[in-house]
């Protein structure tokens, strides 16, 4: 248990990859750990996207800086994009994927990965570009964008260490 709080308390997001792909069973460990992340009434209703290949991360970079009025990659060259989608007819769907990011994130730390929250999943799948990616990857439209989660061995210079916690973030009574 230990461990996990260490983990908790060190994971920071990751701005700078190397270029080596993640290895298969790193991947297939942290995915796993998403599968268990909490959802509402045990549903399990998050679905994930896993990209690996160049000229389609290449596209859904640009469709995410495009959004955000740039040309710079949100994806920091990460080599593995893991999209997770929410189910907009759930009423846990929001909350359910983001438990599904939050394991993703801790889950590649725990196995020595870097990673980051991408935000603009919805609107990325709202473009008709996204619209048709959906589709082809037969995603139902009642699943909507949430979020990436880039995954990749980190470069130097790759994270930076965390800011002192706030001095009123709790509150007990």
């Amino acid at each position: 248990m230990k461990e996990t709080l260490i983990d908790l308390k060190e994971r920071r997001s990751c701005r700078k990859y190397t270029t080596q792909q993640v290895a298969e069973e790193q991947l297939q460990d942290i995915l796993e750990a998403a599968t268990y992340a909490p959802t509402g009434h045990g549903q399990q209703s998050p679905l994930m996207v896993v990209v690996q290949e160049p000229s389609l991360l290449a596209t859904l970079s640009e469709l995410n800086a495009r959004i955000m009025g740039t040309t710079r990659d949100p994806f920091y060259g990460a080599p593995t994009a893991v999209i997770v989608f929410q189910d907009t007819t759930c009423t846990t769907g929001h909350e359910d994927a983001c438990m599904v990011m939050a394991n993703l994130l801790n889950a590649a730390h725990a196995v020595g990965l870097g990673s980051c929250w991408i935000n603009r999943g919805r609107q990325m799948f709202e473009l008709p570009e996204g619209e048709k990616l959906k589709k082809e990857w037969g995603i139902s439209d009642h699943m909507a964008g949430l979020a990436v989660c880039i995954l990749g061995y980190e470069a130097e210079g790759g994270t930076v260490a965390a800011k002192p916690r706030k001095s009123d973030y709790i509150i007990r009574i």
